[in-house]
């Protein structure tokens, strides 16, 4: 039968392994922390010692050996820290990144779609986006075809993409 740390008595000392699979996943949350960009970093809420600990880690990330004796101090600094607050603000920023990976997606498939496909899903795109200019579509539309049979570089398509995720987002500001 497997405890886990939430199960077990309070004044019940935890397992070796469990204490080293709880250092591990401190250690990976520095890990992320230390993959964070500077601007990423700095919403990040942490006190200076761990901020400096990060920051060197990050100035060691092409020695190995040392980056991981490095990373296993931060893990070591999170273990005496709360961490909620910095697990909560990296949660919130994979979040944030998931969201614009699937917007992007959407827009690539709606650009596919509107290339490609018939004039019924034409109408169904501008049925969700009824501020959209059906003109300036069909102009790109036939533009990129032109480009794709002469085999020249897709600009059409291009300014399409652009066209739609300025649309997306004065939609979604709306």
């Amino acid at each position: 039968m497997q405890h886990d740390s939430f199960d077990q008595d309070p004044q019940e000392p935890l397992s070796k392994s469990a204490r080293k699979r709880e250092q591990q996943a401190l250690q990976n949350l520095g890990e992320q922390l230390v993959k964070l960009s500077d601007k990423e970093l700095a919403t990040i809420p942490m006190d200076e010692e761990l901020a400096e600990a990060v920051a060197l880690a990050r100035r060691i990330a092409n020695k190995h050996e040392a980056l991981r004796r490095q990373l296993q101090f931060i893990g070591k600094l999170m273990r005496q820290r709360d961490i909620n607050a910095i697990a909560d603000a990296i949660n919130a920023l994979n979040a944030h990144h998931q969201q614009q990976t699937d917007s992007f997606h959407q827009l690539e498939q709606w650009r596919e779609t509107l290339l490609t496909g018939s004039t019924e899903q034409l109408t169904a795109f501008l049925s969700e986006f009824p501020q959209a200019d059906a003109h300036r579509i069909h102009e790109l539309r036939h533009q990129a075809e032109q480009q794709k049979a002469n085999k020249q570089p897709p600009m059409a398509s291009r300014k399409l993409f652009v066209y739609l995720r300025e649309l997306m987002q004065n939609s979604s500001s709306e």
